[in-house]
């Protein structure tokens, strides 16, 4: 008898080899594909975001009559191209437009610009008071603008600036959110070695920048890109009280179209119309590349 069968007991049972219940594993570059009720939701998100932009179309092509019976018009009617010419004579939108794309131009230049070398400085260039700089930056944000309003008017006054277009671009060229939005982007997709590496390389500051830092931060530079331009497209309380209807942005020439005893409800809603379309143009130009960006960050964090 062997030393294994002294060993063994007599009722041993055998046990069975327990299997691991077998996972899917998803390759790599497989896409996840939606069932039917993701489509569904999807469709239905679609409709609600465009609802508010078709309904301003569909008011653009009406009379004034007309949006104030009830029910309201659901489709589009004949006057859509003579309320546009209307509200464009009336509120000046040419002059109104390049004035709007000179704002919202140069301070999204200046934006992106300052808010990338802001956000790599103190992402990851080491110097005294950092943290606590940044923390200011950072505490800017909680101020409501409003209680800026007055001393910075005051300010633009005695500069001579008023119903100039610098008064619009100057205050707004840096941003504490595009400062700290670039450093949190840059902590994780610049590498600290590959700053290294260019200054051993013989690389001057200015180099390390352009060659280094604007590469890698160009989806986050096109994503606060974009929200910048519609920002500065969009604002009304700086400018309607800098500027005045001789030398207007876009929201300032709309303002001129809802005076009158009857407001003309279709004409305001066709220079609404006119206000929005280089915000789609801009967006259906450029949106690939901010998506792409907004992903890129999303994986990177």
């Amino acid at each position: 008898m062997t030393t294994s069968e002294l060993t063994a007991p007599q009722d041993a049972v055998p046990v069975r080899e327990v299997r691991a219940p077998r996972r899917r594993v998803m390759g790599a570059g497989k896409q996840m594909h939606g069932g039917p009720l993701t489509y569904a939701v999807l469709i239905l998100l679609a409709l609600v975001s465009l609802a508010p932009l078709v309904w301003t179309a569909i008011a653009a092509s009406r009379n004034n009559q007309r949006l104030a019976e009830t029910p309201p018009p659901l489709w589009f009617g004949a006057n859509l191209f003579k309320n546009l010419q209307t509200a464009w004579d009336q509120a000046g939108m040419g002059t109104a437009m390049f004035n709007s794309t000179i704002v919202a131009g140069s301070i999204t230049i200046g934006t992106v610009l300052f808010s990338t070398l802001a956000g790599f400085a103190f992402a990851k260039l080491k110097f005294r008071f950092s943290s606590t700089l940044l923390l200011l930056t950072i505490g800017t944000m909680m101020i409501p603008p409003q209680l800026a309003v007055v001393p910075l008017y005051l300010w633009m006054a005695d500069l001579h600036w008023s119903n100039h277009l610098q008064t619009v671009i100057l205050p707004t060229l840096v941003s504490a959110f595009g400062t700290f939005f670039m450093r949190q982007y840059l902590v994780q997709a610049l590498p600290t070695e590959l700053i290294e590496a260019a200054r051993v390389d013989g690389a001057s500051s200015l180099r390390v920048v352009w060659h280094v830092v604007f590469p890698a931060a160009r989806p986050a530079m096109a994503v606060l890109g974009l929200l910048t331009f519609v920002m500065a497209w969009n604002d009304f309380l700086w400018p309607i009280i800098a500027l005045n209807q001789q030398n207007p942005t876009v929201q300032v020439a709309l303002n001129s179209l809802g005076t009158g005893y009857i407001p003309d409800q279709s004409v305001i809603m066709a220079g609404a119309l006119l206000g929005t379309l280089p915000l789609l143009i801009a967006f259906l130009l450029f949106g690939k590349q901010i998506v792409g960006g907004i992903m890129q960050g999303a994986v990177k964090g």
